[in-house]
């Protein structure tokens, strides 16, 4: 007979068992209707997020999304990243009609190796390195010779500082110009179809393609035989027959550092005053023939220095300076006259520093003047009226001087008369561009394309 006074220990364990049991299965039933819930909420907002990104097109910004706060780190952030968005190259080839310009690739002996001196980059010659690194990075090089209208020759010139007086020899410019025609016209083909009548060089000194300083020098050598079939960008011109620009030519500025212009602009004084009424600094001899036995800016300096060195309102100086670019901004009028060639650096560091230029060179040519309005925004005077200068200047001073500043500040002038490293619309090497999208009749690809299209020219 069973005993029911006392419990079982094993009923005990089964109905605690069974407790636990169906107290798990409530529990799992709880968390897989949790799971199922959460499951059909994120699979909603998935199908949801889908239909709104399918239906509704992103906004498209070029410009990159930059938190700017108070300090002055996330200040230059963010106007460095804007800069370097507004600086972009634009593609010119439109603009140009489609130029296509070929950059031989030379020895380096006819170029780089030059650069070992600081000065053969930064003086007042430079553009012929200027304009080869521009058109290194330009959307207009191309590296097919076979499709090019123009080969550019980078030689430079311009950079052996061998002589005494701390200028640049150029005695050297056509035995080395020479060889690297001798050197193209044998690697390549190009040259000797046309005898160079597509191939662009760079002239950057006194009398251009002549390559000589002095005048009557360069006049009896006149240009190079070699060189004269070909287009010469050069600074010397003249409204009159001379033999230095009896070739295809197009007339560029003198080089003056941009970085150098803005820096002299941003520690000009900041309420813009002119204190200085009249300014030059340069050379000028007190006697009219120097030691050579010619006469130095046809004793134009002279005559200034004899008639106005000592009138308070003239600030001449005779002595270098090399930060004289400080005193051109603080000035009204600028002096720029005549030294052994015509042409002088002052002309573009004054339009580009706010300061009026006169210019005191007869004849003379200047550079992009279908880009420059140069009769608004500069006087010319006579070389033999300077003795007239300072009631010229008052008188101008009373009528129109005012005018004259307003159109001297026009951005684009500044812009068309600086190199910068890589070409902007407008700018020195734009215009040089725009020069030669003017010539594309001496392009051997385009007389070519008219050829086939029954219209030849023989562009040799």
């Amino acid at each position: 007979m069973a005993d029911f006074s006392r419990p079982s220990r094993n009923r005990g364990f089964y109905v605690r068992m069974r407790l636990l049991h169906k107290q798990g299965r409530q529990e799992k039933s709880y968390c897989f209707r949790y799971f199922r819930w959460v499951l059909w909420l994120s699979l909603s907002l998935y199908f949801f997020s889908s239909y709104l990104i399918t239906n509704h097109p992103r906004k498209l910004t070029s410009i990159p999304k930059v938190t700017v706060s108070n300090s002055k780190a996330s200040r230059a952030l963010f106007e460095t990243v804007n800069t370097t968005i507004q600086q972009q190259p634009r593609d010119h080839q439109d603009l140009f009609k489609d130029l296509k310009v070929y950059i031989y690739d030379l020895p380096s002996k006819y170029n780089v190796d030059w650069l070992s001196n600081e000065r053969c980059s930064n003086h007042l010659f430079a553009s012929e390195v200027a304009l080869h690194k521009a058109l290194l990075e330009s959307d207009v090089r191309t590296f097919d010779p076979w499709e090019a209208d123009f080969f550019f020759v980078p030689v430079y010139v311009s950079c052996n500082f061998s002589t005494v007086n701390g200028f640049p020899a150029i005695g050297h410019a056509r035995p080395l110009l020479l060889s690297a025609i001798q050197h193209i016209s044998t690697q390549l083909p190009f040259w000797n179809r046309s005898l160079g009548a597509d191939h662009v060089f760079v002239a950057s000194h006194d009398y251009g393609a002549c390559f000589h300083a002095m005048e009557d020098v360069a006049r009896a050598d006149g240009i190079p035989e070699f060189l004269k079939k070909s287009i010469i960008l050069q600074t010397f011109g003249v409204k009159h027959q001379h033999p230095c620009q009896d070739v295809e030519n197009v007339l560029i500025p003198p080089y003056v550092s941009p970085e150098k212009v803005q820096s002299t602009l941003d520690s000009a004084p900041a309420n813009g005053q002119r204190d200085i009424w009249v300014f030059f600094r340069g050379k000028m001899e007190v006697h009219p023939k120097n030691i050579s036995g010619r006469f130095y800016s046809k004793a134009v300096r002279t005559a200034i220095w004899q008639k106005y060195g000592g009138n308070r309102k003239f600030y001449l100086k005779r002595h270098r300076f090399a930060g004289y670019q400080s005193e051109i901004v603080r000035s009204v009028f600028c002096l720029c006259p005549l030294g052994w060639a015509p042409w002088s650096p002052r002309l573009v560091e004054s339009v580009v520093l706010g300061c009026v230029p006169v210019i005191i060179a007869d004849g003379i040519r200047l550079p992009f003047s279908e880009a420059i309005r140069w009769p608004a925004i500069s006087l010319t005077v006579a070389e033999k009226d300077v003795g007239k200068l300072g009631m010229i200047l008052e008188d101008v001073a009373a009528t129109n001087l005012s005018t004259i500043q307003k159109n001297l500040w026009d951005p684009e002038n500044k812009r068309a008369l600086l190199f910068n490293n890589q070409v902007q619309e407008g700018d020195a090497t734009w215009q040089v561009l725009n020069a030669l999208s003017h010539k594309l009749d001496r392009s051997h690809r385009r007389s070519r394309q008219s050829s086939n299209g029954h219209a030849t020219r023989d562009v040799s």
